[in-house]
């Protein structure tokens, strides 16, 4: 698969993140010769500092699904889908719709039925239970956590510059991505046998948000369309830590041998 086939490429963000978390691999892509989208979640473009539209908190993953399928639907063929974090898990369900060529999972959220693998993600979940009912809430993150956690392999300079691109994200999604064994819903639900298109899985070595281990259990899912790659020293912002070219370049490269599949 290549740029020159007419392929776009659609980028996801994750939760708190709003499309310009893609600055960099957006330039990089596109000098590779990519077409590149990074359109908004739903209601994540108030802008960083700003107040949460009050809708946010009724939002879930099922719309986050509808609004990109609505963009991919715009595209003359389906499109590389490139998810980061919840994005990553949002590029999964939008390829078991038939709406991906491929997908390039950035430390992805794990799908309906993977359970936590590390420590610090068992304790990122306890953290949003002790703010009582967040899944009818839109929230703000907290930079103390961030630093320790998703941002733990930037400088503190650097931690300071990324956290004030935050934008508030919705309580209803973070419940469906983290707790599918209370969502009846089953929002987060992946079916692999309907994702037939190759994948591409990066984790970063000391990732607290999404651990290496369950990157490699996502990957795992898809054993026959799924290849596995790790950068032991990177975290969990492989799209913005001082390495973030060679995760780029990775990607590109990846899409250049994977050819191309049939959806």
């Amino acid at each position: 698969m290549s740029a020159a086939n007419g392929t776009a490429v659609v980028m996801v963000p994750g939760a708190f993140c709003s499309a310009a978390i893609f600055t960099d691999f957006r330039s990089h892509f596109e000098a590779a010769g990519w077409s590149v989208l990074t359109p908004e979640l739903r209601y994540h473009d108030q802008g960083p500092g700003k107040a949460a539209d009050p809708r946010l908190a009724e939002t879930g993953l099922a719309d986050y699904v509808a609004d990109l399928s609505a963009v991919i639907g715009g595209l003359s063929q389906p499109p590389v889908v490139l998810g980061h974090s919840m994005g990553g898990l949002i590029a999964q369900l939008l390829a078991a719709k038939g709406l991906a060529q491929a997908i390039i999972l950035l430390a992805p959220a794990p799908p309906w039925g993977l359970l936590p693998s590390s420590e610090n993600e068992i304790a990122a979940a306890l953290g949003l239970m002790s703010l009582g009912p967040f899944w009818d809430q839109s929230l703000s993150a907290a930079f103390e956590i961030a630093a320790d956690n998703s941002l733990n392999c930037l400088t503190p300079t650097r931690q300071r510059q990324v956290f004030a691109q935050f934008v508030p994200e919705s309580g209803r999604a973070l419940f469906e991505s983290l707790f599918w064994m209370f969502d009846r819903g089953r929002a987060s639900h992946v079916n692999p046998v309907m994702v037939d298109c190759p994948i591409l899985a990066v984790a970063g070595g000391r990732d607290k948000v999404i651990s290496p281990a369950t990157v490699r259990s996502v990957a795992d899912r898809y054993p026959e369309q799924a290849t596995y790659l790790e950068f032991e020293e990177m975290g969990h912002m492989l799209l913005l830590e001082d390495h973030w070219r060679d995760v780029a370049a990775a990607c590109t490269d990846w899409l250049d041998s994977a050819g191309d599949p049939v959806i």
